[in-house]
């Protein structure tokens, strides 16, 4: 007997061909399914389909009349049809397991014409998905794990872009005034406190905020910088708080995170300070104080954990004094306060600094590494220096590009340091041959010199190939090591080697 049998004829007008419809249907679920079963308002079950019958003995029932008839919630456990019939909502796909085992099953409301839930319908699509589903249940895994796996490489791609890019070993110099700049800053580092940068442009202040962050507890998490005079009035409340979905007309659907928020967790350097607006000092404040800000256009309060230090070349104090920067936030942010010194106080820090800036114009330009004479070294020593670190890698730079010479002399600064090189002419000959190195005369070096063996002559000629370069240098071994394209080490090789044979 079919589920069309149960039910009475009628004509077949529109309305007949819709319930025949409806009535093949039924039919079809019910032999495409592994079961089903039909329960009325009231939950008993009123019928059960063929298939659904080789369940029975596994539910505890001999045969389909100790079956039917009875609620479902007392014969199915944890079925949830009754849930279906109270709330008309249908369960499309769900797990059900009870002590049958485990089915991939759909419930269905079912409706009178006037759309009154009269029962349920509720089918057994798969027995044991976890066995028969397995390949897709395995895509599906793999595709998670996937999918988790590219966020958590772009997360770290992020916090990768936004990793501190120097440490305190990389502010140079060993003078007094470097190692005490270098001693704060390892001091501050292990604090959360705001920092504050003060020193004239061109000292490495940005430099220290990096590596202030990178010792720091905070280093594994971003680092966020922004220039506030380079930003436009208009734009800082949105650069630093960020914009709601729609905030205003052509601002972006998704929104826009502020720096605050990228920098949440880590650390957010305020370069020029100084120049930020008294409009947007006051809301500054308050996420300095409350560690909260919202969004602009939105009324949504967000909570971050921002550690700040910024920076300025400008008096604080004295705007603070003619009311161009507010008190409260000068003393919020003036903490922990680090004095960075000109380069005028640390001269001598500025071979050092020379050294490295030298080696790494010639890697970025793809030439070789000049170095300096010591009276070149002398010349850049004496000078003030108003641009500080900043102007010294520039004169370096257009020295370097402008000159074929690997040893820069004082000549080489003229464009660069105008008025600087007075007194550019040649040593007196005596005092140069006097200052000149000297090395051990090569043996047998009477007779013609194209009679004499090979290594002979190659030794002779790397003799004074040697004692050029120490004359060019002025006795400066590592200078001569980098004239003749040679390590140090090497140099000094050949030199105790040729002194042996005296």
């Amino acid at each position: 007997m079919t589920a069309l049998s149960l039910l009475p004829e009628f004509p077949f007008d529109a309305d007949g061909v819709l319930r025949m419809a409806a009535q093949s249907l039924f039919d079809v679920l019910a032999q495409a399914s592994q079961g089903m079963m039909v329960v009325d308002r009231d939950h008993r079950i009123v019928w059960i389909s063929d298939g659904y019958k080789r369940f029975l003995p596994a539910l505890g029932f001999g045969d389909e009349a100790e079956f039917v008839g009875r609620r479902v919630e007392e014969v199915v456990p944890n079925t949830l049809l009754a849930d279906v019939i109270e709330t008309g909502r249908p369960i499309l796909v769900d797990l059900l397991s009870n002590k049958a085992g485990t089915f991939l099953v759909s419930r269905l409301p079912l409706r009178n014409a006037t759309g009154q839930v009269i029962g349920a319908l509720g089918l057994v699509l798969l027995d044991q998905p976890e066995t028969r589903m397995q390949p897709l249940i395995s895509k599906f895994g793999r595709l998670q794990r996937e999918l988790e796996e590219a966020r958590r490489e772009l997360a770290a791609e992020q916090v990768k872009n936004r990793r501190p890019k120097y440490s305190i070993a990389s502010f140079i110099g060993a003078s007094g005034a470097a190692l005490e700049v270098k001693r704060q800053a390892r001091r501050v580092a292990q604090s959360d406190a705001t920092v504050l940068l003060l020193g004239e442009t061109g000292t490495g202040k940005e430099l220290l905020a990096h590596a202030i962050h990178s010792a720091s507890p905070r280093a594994h998490k971003p680092l966020v910088s922004i220039n506030i005079a380079a930003v436009p009035e208009t734009l800082l409340e949105a650069e630093f708080f960020g914009v709601a979905p729609g905030a205003y007309t052509g601002a972006d659907r998704k929104g826009r995170d502020g720096k605050f928020r990228l920098a949440d967790g880590g650390t957010l350097f305020l370069d020029e300070i100084g120049d930020m607006p008294l409009a947007l000092q006051a809301k500054l404040l308050r996420v300095l104080q409350e560690q909260e800000l919202e969004p602009l256009g939105s009324n949504q309060v967000i909570q971050v954990d921002v550690r700040v230090i910024a920076a300025t070349s400008r008096d604080l104090g004295a705007m603070v004094a003619c009311g161009a920067f507010r008190a409260d936030l000068f003393y919020r942010l003036n903490v922990l306060p680090l004095q960075v010194p000109p380069l005028r106080e640390r001269a001598d820090d500025i071979e050092a600094l020379a050294e490295a800036l030298l080696e790494d114009i010639a890697r970025r330009g793809g030439m070789p590494a000049r170095c300096l004479s010591p009276e070149a070294l002398d010349l850049l020593m004496r000078q003030p220096w108003p641009g500080n670190i900043r102007q010294l890698r520039n004169v370096l730079e257009q020295a370097a590009l402008m000159s074929d010479e690997l040893l820069l002399q004082p000549s080489h600064f003229r464009q660069g340091l105008p008025g600087a090189v007075k007194d550019l002419r040649p040593q007196n000959a005596t005092a140069a041959a006097a200052a000149e190195p000297t090395l051990p005369a090569a043996a047998g070096s009477e007779g013609n010199p194209a009679l004499r063996p090979l290594p002979e002559q190659i030794e002779q000629l790397e003799r004074q190939a040697l004692a050029a370069a120490l004359q060019a240098t002025r006795g400066n071994k590592l200078a001569a090591a980098r004239l003749l394209r040679i390590s140090r080490a090497s140099l000094y090789d050949k030199l105790a080697a040729y002194e042996a044979k005296v």
